[in-house]
């Protein structure tokens, strides 16, 4: 793939080279404000809010153009129970104009639906699936005053009361894939306040943030989708910058409980949802392009589209590297 275009509504980045921008040589991509100023591509990626109904307006009128689009947008990923309005008319334009849509990412889109509906198959019949997931976000910036981190509980409860502290977006769509590929018809899928989790007693650094003593450094987040009164889907995830000495951790922990045996899958490390979500979207990016048109979801993509592609890549580059330029 070739990076033929950039945008950015900021206007500090606009007017900028992206190779500049990005640490690098020049390669001649002009950072531009409007979408509409865009050449044309075979696909635009869309990284920038998780609200779908506000992402919408940057991504119908890329379809219109008849760009392929992929968004790490979590409120994509499966948006058919949660938006059926803006999903059906995402999915109408896409068609209409040859093109796929398709919302990406590490949670929702892969860890918390896609992988433990794979891991189902192991079982003949489902009787629930229970995901905890512990991950570090000292990498992250801007996002973190969603989440919660770094306030007093105090200025946390006065911040969540004034909507200002929502948590993690895309619990409904990971609850609906997994329903929909188990083909249960949910009765409700509830999700819990955002918590205060851990409040540090020593100073932790971040990569755009330092949280001092006294403030909060972990978050826990939950939701359920609940089937003939029972819970069937448990999901919740703690949000934090964790230390070796800390006693949560960072880990990915997975139960699949079926008919005939109950799978435990755990990780004491856990999957890096910032490294995750960069990879997902880079490793899908092709896919979507070769895929039938509409709104798709990562669990509609064969596993070897999305596969890494570094051994393609390397090997590209060695190709290059030794052919002469005629």
């Amino acid at each position: 793939m070739e990076i033929v275009g950039a945008v950015d509504q900021d206007t500090r980045v606009a007017g900028q080279d992206l190779g500049v921008l990005l640490g690098g040589a020049a390669n001649g991509v002009v950072i531009v404000s409007d979408p509409a100023d865009l050449p044309a591509a075979d696909l635009a990626i869309v990284a920038t809010i998780s609200d779908l109904h506000r992402v919408a307006g940057t991504l119908l009128p890329l379809l219109e153009r008849s760009y392929n689009v992929l968004s790490i947008s979590e409120e994509l990923a499966y948006p058919w129970q949660s938006h059926p309005g803006l999903a059906r008319r995402l999915d109408d334009t896409a068609k209409a104009h040859g093109v796929t849509v398709l919302g990406s990412g590490a949670n929702p889109g892969l860890l918390m639906d896609t992988l433990p509906l794979l891991l189902t198959a192991l079982t003949q019949r489902m009787e629930s699936v229970c995901i905890r997931r512990r991950t570090n976000m000292s990498r992250y910036g801007a996002i973190l005053s969603k989440f919660g981190l770094g306030p007093t509980t105090e200025e946390f409860a006065t911040a969540r009361s004034r909507g200002e502290v929502v948590g993690h977006y895309g619990f409904e769509q990971a609850i609906g894939a997994l329903a929909a590929g188990l083909g249960w018809d949910l009765d409700s899928v509830d999700v819990a306040e955002v918590e205060p989790a851990v409040v540090t007693t020593s100073p932790r650094v971040g990569d755009h943030l330092r949280i001092e003593p006294g403030q909060i450094t972990a978050v826990t987040h939950a939701a359920r989708g609940v089937l003939k009164g029972e819970p069937v889907i448990d999901l919740e995830i703690t949000f934090g910058f964790f230390e070796p000495a800390d006693e949560m951790a960072a880990g990915d922990d997975y139960r699949i409980v079926g008919e005939e045996q109950v799978i435990d899958l755990g990780s004491s490390v856990g999957f890096d949802s910032f490294l995750s979500t960069i990879a997902t979207a880079v490793n899908a990016a092709a896919a979507v392009v070769e895929a039938r048109p509409g709104l798709l979801s990562m669990g509609d993509l064969p596993a070897r589209s999305v596969a890494a592609k570094g051994e393609q890549r390397a090997a590209r580059a060695s190709l290059g590297a030794t052919t002469s330029p005629d």
